[in-house]
């Protein structure tokens, strides 16, 4: 997803289902602890995405995303934002990188909400 799907948004929003998912995943050991570099290779590509919505419909998708923008079409992916994962499990790198871009474009309760998500894996992976 290129920049300019996280700027300038106001409506954009933090989606609380979304936070709720990633929590539970997280909780749940789903989650692959990468480094930041590595969302690039590990992010969703856009015929990944259209699988996905295809099998399991938009609320599905949107859940993976902490940015909702709650003016636009919820059935095109241009509704959603700052994604963290890859349809099956949480990526640190997607965290991270989602959290700087949030931070970039002042989306504080995103960023917020992000970074409570990192300190959660890291704190999880302690554990170990």
């Amino acid at each position: 997803m290129d920049a300019t799907a996280y700027r300038g948004v106001m409506a954009t929003e933090l989606n609380k289902p979304a936070v709720e998912q990633a929590r539970s995943l997280i909780r749940d050991g789903k989650v692959v602890r990468d480094e930041r570099d590595d969302w690039s290779e590990a992010a969703p590509t856009a015929q990944e995405e259209n699988d996905f919505i295809e099998r399991e419909g938009w609320t599905a998708f949107s859940h993976w995303h902490l940015g909702i923008d709650r003016d636009a079409d919820r059935e095109t992916k241009q509704a959603y934002s700052f994604p963290y994962g890859d349809f099956t499990r949480v990526h640190r790198s997607g965290v991270i990188s989602a959290e700087s871009r949030a931070g970039q474009y002042d989306h504080d309760d995103i960023e917020d909400a992000l970074r409570k998500l990192l300190d959660l894996i890291d704190n999880d992976q302690d554990k170990d």
